[in-house]
Parts: C-alpha cells; sequence; structure tokens
C-alpha cells in the first residue's frame, strides 16, 4: 500500500488510518485480497444442511463456493467452479447425491471427487483423481458455518478464543434462527465497523440504548483476533434485555466482534449476529440475523418485536452516524484523527490488525 502511514501501538499517541483508505477502490481492492480473502467468514447455518446431499452455495470475495454434506455425515466447502471449463457445479440451495456441472455435465461426489467425465475417452494424460473439486477450509461453531480461503490462517476455534467458553452458558448451539434484515448503508465498511466498536458515541448518539447499558461500567476489552465491549443492565421494570431475567441481577450484554467483519451481540435470552459486507469503496451492507431460545415459547412473536423495533431504532441512529461521517471523509479538512484512550481502544485495536494485514509499517 502507497502510504506514509505508520501505526502506532501506543494509543495514547496514534493516529486514526488515513481518510483515503475508506474512499479509494484500490485500498478496497487490496483488503479484498489480504484481509477478506485470509480470515474466516460466516457463510451459513448448520440447519442448511441438515441431511446428507443437502448443499448450499455462497461466495466469498467473488469466488463461487458450494457447501455440502456428504453420504458419511461429514462437511465440505469448495470453490463452485468445474475443473474442465469452469462451469457451475451447483445452483443455490438443493439436495442431491452428486454434484453435477450445467455446463457439460461432468459429475462430482459431494466429498469433492471427480465421478464422471462424459465423451471423454481418448484424453490422455488425464487422471480424475487429479481433477476433483479445489477444496476449501471449512469448520463450525454453535449453528454456525465458517470457511476460510487461506491455508495459513490460524484455526477457526484458536481465532475464537474465550469467545467459546464465555458463551456456553447461552447454549448457543441451541439458538434457532428467527429473522434476517440487510441494511445497505452508504459508508465504507470500516466507517461501520469503527461506529461498533465504540462505546463513546452512546450518550449523544443512542439516548434510547443509554438507558438500557450502565454506560459507567461499559468496557471494552482486546484480545489477538477479537474484541469484546461489555456493560451491565439497568436494574428497571421496563428493560427489554431483562424481561425474562428477573432474577439476574447480573445480567450482561457482550458485544463481541471477530476481525474483520463478525460481529455477535449477546444478550440473555437472544442472540444477534452482523456481518459487514463491503459493496463497494463507499456502500456496504449490515447483514443482521437473530436467534432466540424457546422460539416455541409463550408471547415470543410480541417479545421479538419490541426488541426488533429496538434494535431497527439504534441501527438508524448508526446508519445516519456512519453516512454523515462517510461524506466528510473526503473533506480536504480532515486526513487522520485521534483516540480517545479511554473509549476508542477497540477501535484502535482494529486499526491496528488492518495494517498488519496491509503491511503497514508499525511503530512499537
Amino acid at each position: 500500500m502507497a502510504s506514509s502511514f505508520v501505526y502506532d501501538k501506543n494509543i495514547a499517541y496514534a493516529h486514526t488510518i488515513p481518510a483515503d483508505w475508506y474512499t479509494d477502490p484500490a485500498v478496497l481492492a487490496e483488503e479484498k485480497e489480504k484481509i477478506f480473502a485470509r480470515t474466516w467468514q460466516l457463510v451459513g447455518r448448520l440447519e442448511q444442511l441438515q441431511r446428507p446431499g443437502d448443499h448450499f452455495t455462497c461466495s466469498v470475495v467473488d469466488e463461487p463456493l458450494v457447501i455440502t454434506r456428504d453420504t458419511a455425515g461429514k462437511i465440505h466447502a469448495f470453490y463452485n467452479v468445474c475443473r474442465h471449463r469452469a462451469g457451475a457445479v451447483a445452483n443455490g440451495p438443493g439436495h442431491r447425491k452428486t454434484l453435477q456441472c450445467t455446463y457439460h455435465g461432468w459429475t462430482y461426489g459431494l466429498d469433492g471427487k471427480l465421478m464422471n467425465t462424459p465423451e471423454f475417452d481418448g484424453v490422455e494424460c488425464f487422471s480424475k483423481e487429479e481433477f476433483g473439486l479445489k477444496p476449501v477450509r471449512v469448520d463450525t461453531w454453535g449453528p454456525f458455518i465458517f470457511v476460510c480461503l487461506d491455508e495459513a490462517t490460524p484455526g477457526l476455534h484458536e481465532v475464537l478464543g474465550k469467545i467459546i467458553p464465555e458463551t456456553v452458558h447461552m447454549q448457543v448451539e441451541k439458538m434457532g434462527f428467527y429473522k434476517r434484515v440487510d441494511y445497505e448503508i452508504e459508508c465504507n465498511w470500516k466507517v461501520y465497523v469503527d461506529n461498533y466498536l465504540e462505546g463513546y458515541h452512546i450518550p449523544v448518539a443512542h439516548p434510547g440504548l443509554f438507558k438500557e447499558i450502565d454506560y459507567n461500567q461499559y468496557l471494552v476489552e482486546t484480545e489477538r483476533y477479537y474484541s469484546k465491549q461489555h456493560a451491565p443492565i439497568r436494574a428497571k421494570e421496563d428493560s427489554l434485555y431483562r424481561r425474562n431475567l428477573e432474577n439476574d441481577a447480573d445480567a450482561q450484554a457482550l458485544y463481541y466482534w471477530i476481525f474483520p467483519n463478525l460481529m455477535l451481540n449477546v444478550y440473555p435470552d437472544n442472540l444477534q449476529i452482523n456481518i459487514i459486507l463491503p459493496l463497494g469503496p463507499e456502500r456496504t451492507v449490515t447483514i443482521f440475523e437473530w436467534y432466540l431460545r424457546d422460539m416455541n415459547r409463550p408471547n415470543v412473536a410480541e417479545e421479538f418485536a419490541k426488541n426488533f423495533a429496538f434494535s431497527d431504532l439504534v441501527q438508524r441512529e448508526d446508519i445516519e452516524l456512519c453516512e454523515t461521517v462517510q461524506r466528510r471523509l473526503r473533506s480536504r479538512s480532515y486526513q487522520t484523527g485521534r483516540f480517545s484512550v479511554e473509549r476508542e481502544n477497540g477501535v484502535h485495536h482494529f486499526h491496528g490488525l488492518i495494517c498488519e494485514h496491509l503491511g503497514v509499517p508499525v511503530k512499537e
């Protein structure tokens, strides 16, 4: 990356990353290759692969993928690219005993092995064993399926670290998918992540959320590949978060962010995830999904409607902030900013991981 910027590990002296990193198409292209293609990306749910033969398609940094469960019950991920002449071997979700290219009919097992090549007699120096689908790393946690295009990236469970034991009590694996909402935002993906990673703006920008949490005890803890924000939920009768926890005096809201673009918002009785995907240098989609325990309990629809209305309000407040910032990042008056030592260590940590992946110089 052509830049004179140096990342300072000491937040008291550090500057935020340059404004043009949020607007330059060349920076986004480099981020896709060096960040998104080299990190674990959440692409689906185990419920999409309930039976052997189930599969679904997805993409990571414009790479077409297919995720399968083979006849032995094992989950696989492959590039959705036929080894003959690059046709598609799957389209959308489905259930099949094999995968077949829609171009010339080459057929593959759900384990990726090449099984049939019609009218291919006479081809020399060709071995089916060498022309199976190209595999992609795949792993699971809770109800989620992740993939990673890079072989050198640490394993998923190493990346998640203490998130796994810290959420055991939530029984995430037993939560059921309830609702998805996508928001398209006129901002760079990093503007949205920056905003998520600090509670500094809550008193000014989110008056409703400010009433729900104890801001004075709001903390951000950083780990190698993620950070955690947490705050006690205020003990008040009309709290949205305490509705099902009358006897839980220590209820906490936990906000995990996993580099680069996944958020896990853990509340006492539900989990909300956010996946942040760039649509362009100044356009982003944020995917919101909600997972609930005891989805068949009485009044669940009414309770969720109230939670969703509140979440949507906070999200729209954040969208206005992020779009306002994005427009002003193009101002000739702004190049870099500074961090609040007390409140913005999560953003500083994020910028450090960006610089690490992009090969930016670091000042110890």
